[in-house]
């Protein structure tokens, strides 16, 4: 069983991956499907792009397909970045630009709460779409700190934490990230398929 994880970021296959490890299936990036092209992001909310993408991938390549659509929302920003977290500072995937607005942004606010959110869909191999939510709450912090991860990872600070995203190891995030949960959603439900059957 084969299943395309519908992004090119690297650092998200890579984390997706480690998270589906469990299941019984090959899972694939758009690249090993020769899907070259930058994936339509046209909605107005996570679930509405995240629909997109799969649903491209699925009626293009004929291919089981996840997807997934995340973004930072911070309050004092009345929910910015949002839906435009990866084009944030105008060129889409500049993570260095996108922290750097926010930060300035924020330079003279003192409520700093924010929460990252993802929405998953899923694809199956009949074209039915089924969709799982993640949210983790924190706060952004006043500079970068880490190096690992990627996006707003070295700002966003969870709660329950004094490290951001990007100093904390990946087998933590993996447990309590917004695309774990929604990941683990999506895990839960494909058991309960009987499985991986009829995946």
């Amino acid at each position: 069983m084969k299943i395309c994880l519908a992004t090119n970021n690297q650092g998200k296959i890579k984390e997706l991956k480690s998270l589906l490890s469990s299941l019984d299936i090959e899972v694939v990036g758009l690249k090993d499907i020769g899907c070259k092209i930058d994936l339509p992001e046209t909605g107005t909310t996570f679930q509405e792009n995240s629909l997109q993408k799969a649903q491209y991938v699925f009626d293009n390549y004929q291919i089981s397909c996840i997807a997934d659509d995340s973004g930072l929302e911070i309050d004092a920003l009345q929910g910015e970045p949002g839906v435009f977290s990866a084009r944030y500072a105008g060129e889409h995937g500049n993570d260095k630009a996108n922290i750097a607005k926010v930060l300035e942004k924020l330079a003279r606010i003192e409520n700093r709460k924010a929460n990252f959110k993802t929405v998953v869909t899923y694809i199956n191999a009949d074209g039915n779409a089924y969709f799982f939510e993640g949210k983790i709450e924190g706060k952004i912090a006043h500079h970068e700190m880490g190096t690992n991860g990627f996006g707003y990872d070295p700002i966003f600070i969870p709660t329950g934490y004094s490290e951001t995203f990007a100093e904390l190891s990946a087998e933590i995030k993996n447990l309590i990230s917004h695309r774990a949960k929604a990941v683990d959603g999506l895990l839960e439900f494909l058991k309960m398929k009987g499985n991986n059957k009829g995946l």
